[in-house]
C-alpha cells in the first residue's frame, strides 16, 4: 500500500525490506512444518506447510523433509548437509562484504533460481543430478508437485494483483525473493552453527547457537523465534512458539551456564568477520 500511493526509490526499498523478512517467516513456518510441529494432523500440517508456505517461495516441504532431518541429526559432521553454511567463517571484511552485495544485487538469488531450475529440469526428465547446495532430496514426482504448487501459488498472488489494478507489484515479491530475503537467510543461516566454541556432532551446546533478539530483530531478522535454536536442536518437537518458555526452564535449571549464547545480531555478525 505504501509503494502504491508513494512509488519511489524509498518505498521500493522500504517494501523489499519487509517483503523479504515475511518471505524468511514463511520459510520459518514451512520448517516447522517440516518437524510436523505446525498442526497436530499430519494431512493438514503437510498441506499448510507447502501450499502457505513452501510454494509461494519456490520451495518444497517433501523435498526439505528429509534434507533437514538429516541436519540434525549430523550436526557439525562430516556428512552433514548444512555444514557448507557453516564452515569457512570467520571471513575478512571485503569477503563479507562481497557476500551481502551479492545477496542485495540479487546475483545470489538469480544464481539460486537458474541452478534450481537446472536441476528441476534434469531431475524431471529422469537424469542423475547433483543438488549441489540446495536443500532439496530430488525425487521427481515431488519435483513436479514443486513446480506446479509454485505456479499456482504465484499465480494467484498475481492474479489478486492484477484484479487489484496492481500487477505489477508482483515484481516485488519476486524482487525481494531476489535480493532482501537472500540476505536475510544469509544471516540467519550464519548464526545458527558458525564459529561455534565447539563444532563436535557430539556436543550440541556447543555446536549450535541461540541468539537472543531485541524486538526489531524479531521483526526483520528472527521471526518466529528461529533465535533459539540451540533450544530447537535440543527437542525437535518443541513448536517454534514455545522455544522462548524452554529456554527459560533450562537457564532456571542451570543448564545453558556453558551454551553457545549470544545477545544479538549484531555481536555474531562481528564473529563471522576476521
Amino acid at each position: 500500500m505504501l509503494f502504491r500511493s508513494y512509488p519511489n526509490a524509498l518505498t521500493v526499498i522500504v517494501a523489499l525490506v519487509v517483503i523479504g523478512t515475511r518471505q524468511l517467516g514463511l520459510a520459518i513456518v514451512f520448517h516447522e512444518a517440516a518437524h510436523r510441529t505446525l498442526f497436530n494432523n499430519r494431512k493438514l500440517n503437510d498441506w499448510a506447510g507447502n501450499w502457505l508456505a513452501a510454494y509461494p517461495i519456490y520451495l518444497s516441504l517433501d523435498m526439505y523433509r528429509p534434507h533437514h532431518l538429516d541436519h540434525h541429526g549430523k550436526t557439525w559432521g562430516d556428512t552433514d548437509p548444512d555444514r557448507v553454511l557453516a564452515d569457512g567463517f570467520p571471513v575478512s571484511k571485503l569477503s563479507m562484504t562481497r557476500k551481502i552485495l551479492r545477496d542485495l544485487f540479487g546475483i545470489t538469488g538469480l544464481k539460486q533460481l537458474v541452478g534450481t531450475s537446472y536441476v528441476a529440469y534434469k531431475v524431471i526428465r529422469g537424469e542423475e543430478v547433483n543438488p549441489g547446495t540446495l536443500p532439496l532430496r530430488l525425487d521427481r514426482q515431488r519435483m513436479i508437485e514443486m513446480l506446479v504448487g509454485t505456479l499456482v501459488t504465484n499465480g494467484v498472488l498475481f492474479g489478486v494483483l492484477w484484479a487489484m489494478g496492481h500487477p505489477m507489484l508482483y515484481l516485488l515479491w519476486f524482487g525481494a525473493w531476489l535480493t532482501t530475503s537472500k540476505l536475510v537467510v544469509r544471516l540467519r543461516s550464519m548464526a545458527e552453527h558458525s564459529v561455534v566454541p565447539a563444532p563436535d556432532p557430539g556436543d550440541p551446546f556447543g555446536n549450535t547457537r541461540t541468539t537472543l533478539t531485541s524486538w526489531w530483530e524479531r521483526a526483520f531478522v528472527a521471526p518466529h523465534n528461529v533465535g533459539f535454536h540451540l533450544e530447537h536442536h535440543l527437542v525437535i518437537t518443541i513448536p517454534q512458539h514455545k522455544l522462548g518458555r524452554f529456554h527459560q526452564m533450562l537457564g532456571e535449571r542451570g543448564m545453558l551456564e556453558d551454551a553457545c549464547i549470544e545477545k544479538g545480531y549484531a555481536r555474531v555478525f562481528r564473529k563471522m568477520v576476521a
